[in-house]
């Protein structure tokens, strides 16, 4: 359905184009032609042919082509701020009235040199344009994002600057399309939703291409659809859910239920993870390692995780001391907890196997205990002892393929039916009722997707909270345009390819 509306209102676009080229005593074939019909329109316009390589440069590109457009029209007479945002927001339906009503005539150069607007006119009309530009591009094409956590060290250092491309997995319709531009989800000082859901759209995406394995990807955090609307204590660092297994509903409810939101899917927080398993995989962690569909996943080279470094016993670690054997320590990271060998490290497998540690030193494996806060939160099924670093085996739903609704299968995928898919649940008697319907077996309505942070041992990730549908998914991390520590900018991080 996207992609036919793409190619309907770029047709239109292009037959209005056609028209008004004619018009303009252009030759019609000319508007067809992607770039050659700008430079056409820059020739006739006698606008200063540089203007016409500008629209190359990222971002600011995107700017001069509407005001190119924008000069084009205003060559038709039309200088009308309904006319401008028409030409920005519907040149399929105003392009080809313009180029096929009788009313409408090309009028040239002498028409925009005899019209003047007003200093205040110029300052209005450049901000909207601007404005509209800059939330076309934010939401279809890409937008910036800074890392804000040491989840993905050190593939991605905290105050990385990145781009994300929308159009790597295909442009997502918002589901609340009515919002305040440049906000996510919350108006600075008011602290008021940055949104309105008088109207929402279902889950829609042009272009639609599957996530691949090892993809870095940006998507809204799954758990967050319902939230306790206080970040100092809460927010993504303790979820709604998670206070809920810990202290009760009712609980949560008497002691937080004034703050208590609930937001849609384009409105949730969003993460940063790598994709490590895409749908119908079978992903199973051993000892730190991750298997998919049985077989072990290399480690990525800057994959951090904990080690233990067992030091003579008269000695003080400190990260002056680390540095002297080699382990770099950034910015806002510490030195792990003391445990019974020696204190944690977190290093890559690369820097781990760069070590030349003195004699009575000695670096190990650190595998972390079993969790009852790990997904799905067997808590009270001792057979399934599962940790952070031995987990699973677990199946990712794939759109299309059925499962038995088992008591086991339903732990795991009831979230994914009844929230992510949107049915109505209900369980009486041992028997599962879907929509009302009694059910045996479920079919998927969408892929999903499992994340995990490249800094193992301290992400928040599907470990922790579950799959990610592919609706939540925002864009692919691509490049890292500027990075900053410590007040200086790290300029061999500049200019980066995500891998």
């Amino acid at each position: 359905m996207g992609w036919m509306i793409f190619i309907i209102c770029t047709v239109l676009w292009h037959i209005g184009l056609y028209g008004m080229f004619k018009k303009a005593s252009i030759s019609s074939w000319k508007a067809w032609i992607p770039f050659y019909n700008m430079y056409s329109m820059v020739q006739v316009m006698k606008v200063k042919k540089y203007w016409m390589y500008l629209q190359f440069v990222p971002i600011a590109g995107q700017f001069i082509t509407i005001w190119l457009m924008i000069k084009f029209v205003e060559h038709f007479g039309r200088f009308g701020f309904l006319h401008h945002a028409a030409t920005v927001l519907l040149p399929f339906i105003y392009f080809p009235y313009l180029g096929f009503s009788k009313n409408e005539k090309f009028a040239g150069a002498i028409v925009v040199d005899n019209y003047k607007k007003s200093a205040a006119r110029e300052w209005i009309d450049a901000a909207f344009f601007a404005i509209v530009a800059a939330s076309i591009i934010r939401t279809f094409i890409f937008e910036a994002y800074t890392i804000p956590t040491p989840s993905m060290e050190k593939t991605l250092l905290v105050n990385d600057f990145l781009f994300v491309s929308k159009f790597s997995y295909g442009p997502r319709i918002p589901n609340t399309p009515i919002a305040m531009p440049f906000v996510h989800h919350t108006m600075p000082i008011t602290n008021s939703k940055a949104y309105l859901e008088w109207i929402k759209l279902p889950y829609q995406r042009w272009f639609a291409s599957p996530v691949k394995r090892n993809d870095v990807v940006v998507f809204n955090f799954p758990a967050n659809d319902t939230v306790i609307n206080d970040e100092q204590n809460f927010g993504s660092k303790v979820t709604y859910y998670e206070a809920v297994r810990q202290l009760g509903r009712d609980r949560v409810w008497q002691d937080y239920g004034d703050i208590i939101i609930t937001r849609p899917v384009d409105k949730r927080e969003n993460f940063i993870k790598r994709c490590v398993a895409i749908a119908g995989d079978e992903l199973k962690v051993i000892n730190g390692q991750v298997y998919i569909n049985g077989k072990p996943q290399d480690f990525l080279p800057a994959s951090e995780r904990y080690y233990k470094l067992e030091t003579p016993s008269n000695v003080v670690v400190d990260q002056d001391k680390l540095k002297e054997l080699g382990i770099n320590i950034h910015a806002g990271e510490d030195i792990g907890d003391i445990v019974e060998m020696g204190p944690l490290v977190n290093i890559t497998n690369l820097e781990k196997s760069q070590l030349h540690l003195p004699q009575g030193y000695k670096i190990s494996d650190f595998i972390m205990e079993p969790s009852g806060q790990l997904f799905p939160y067997y808590a009270t099924d001792s057979t399934k002892k599962w940790s952070a670093d031995n987990y699973g085996p677990i199946w990712i739903p794939k759109k299309g393929t059925s499962i038995q609704l088992t008591p086991d299968n339903w732990i795991r995928y009831q979230r994914c039916i009844q929230v992510y898919e949107g049915n109505t649940v209900e369980e009486k008697n041992g028997v599962i009722y879907i929509n009302g319907k009694q059910a045996s077996s479920y079919t998927f309505k969408m892929n999903y997707y499992w994340m995990m942070g490249d800094n193992r041992h301290n992400s928040l990730d599907s470990r922790y909270w579950g799959y990610v549908p592919e609706d939540h998914i925002v864009g692919k991390a691509s490049l890292i345009w500027f990075s900053w520590e410590g007040g200086a900018p790290r300029w061999k991080r500049l200019f980066n390819i995500i891998r």
